[in-house]
């Protein structure tokens, strides 16, 4: 099962805003996607109440994981993102 950590860098947390950016960008996808802290279950990537629900907040580690084996690329592009301001993102 791939996996990637990543650490949320946006000062503000994953409130609204940026968690629709994640959860956009997971859903987009095409495979499931659970983030989660380390060592607690994870939630759907792709559900924006389940990702704010997260409280996640700047500085917070978080794992990315997926049951299908071809999710690599879709994990690396979910870590750099949570790896970014997302506050900065210009969003569509």
């Amino acid at each position: 099962m791939p996996r990637r950590r990543a650490r949320v860098a946006t000062a503000t947390g994953l409130h609204a805003r940026p968690a629709s950016l994640v959860t956009r960008k997971a859903a987009e996808g095409g495979h499931p996607v659970l983030i989660g802290r380390e060592g607690e279950p994870g939630v759907d990537a792709s559900s924006i109440l389940s990702v704010m629900g997260l409280r996640l907040q700047h500085g917070d580690q978080v794992e990315l994981s997926s049951t299908a084996d071809d999710a690599e690329a879709l994990l690396d592009e979910l870590a750099a993102l949570l790896e970014s301001d997302l506050d900065l993102v210009e969003q569509a």
